[in-house]
């Protein structure tokens, strides 16, 4: 295997190693030692290419956002309705939570990251501004009330995601999320959706649940 060929797939090991013991036992809780034995490489590849823990979780973080961030713009590229796309993001990123080690190390990094050196932040921003763009579509289409206060309904959007899917993993590590985001909407829907579309919006999760199963 060529060398950049092979420092790229040790670098990738690494992250994935790393994500699975930070996933298992916190950041906090986690050495370098047990990131090299997870990822099965020596301590010299991993300082190689990652000079201290922090380094490495803020890399696993970046990796997170980069896989979550591409499932939301295509969801912009692809013009879905605004509400529709908003819905539809919350239970794919639930799916990565559930179904990728590195997203959901990621996640759990960026909620324990509040003494890092180096600002975390940037997730939470660009997910809020994200929700902040499907909420004005949603509100050019006519589904979401235009008297809505687009950037606190962004802001409360994502944190209620992150208190859902925080609760779901410790409770049942996430078997349960489809459900709590279902019954999250349930919640949210009626303050946001326009006067006289509630009659065809109020059962969109199912609808989007049903889509997404291929149903």
């Amino acid at each position: 295997m060529p060398q950049q060929a092979r420092a790229i797939a040790t670098r990738a090991a690494i992250i994935r190693g790393a994500s699975q013991a930070f996933e298992q036992r916190g950041y906090g809780s986690t050495s370098l030692a047990q990131v090299s034995n997870a990822a099965g490489v020596t301590k010299g590849a991993l300082y190689f290419h990652f000079d201290s823990k922090e380094a490495l979780a803020v890399a696993i973080i970046r990796a997170q956002h980069e896989a979550s961030a591409a499932a939301g713009q295509k969801l912009l590229d692809d013009n879905h309705p605004g509400l529709h796309a908003l819905v539809s993001m919350s239970y794919e990123l639930a799916r990565q939570l559930r179904d990728d080690l590195v997203v959901s190390a990621g996640v759990r990094l960026t909620i324990e990251a509040a003494n890092f050196s180096t600002p975390v932040a940037g997730p939470y921003l660009d997910w809020m501004g994200a929700c902040e763009e499907f909420l004005r579509r949603g509100i050019v289409s006519g589904d979401i009330n235009p008297e809505l206060d687009v950037c606190a309904a962004a802001h409360f959007c994502t944190s209620a995601f992150t208190g859902v899917q925080v609760v779901s993993d410790v409770l049942t590590k996430r078997a349960d999320i489809d459900q709590r985001l279902t019954e999250m909407w349930a919640i949210l829907l009626p303050g946001i959706v326009a006067p006289g579309r509630w009659d065809d919006l109020k059962d969109l999760p199912a609808r989007i649940l049903r889509e997404r199963a291929g149903l």
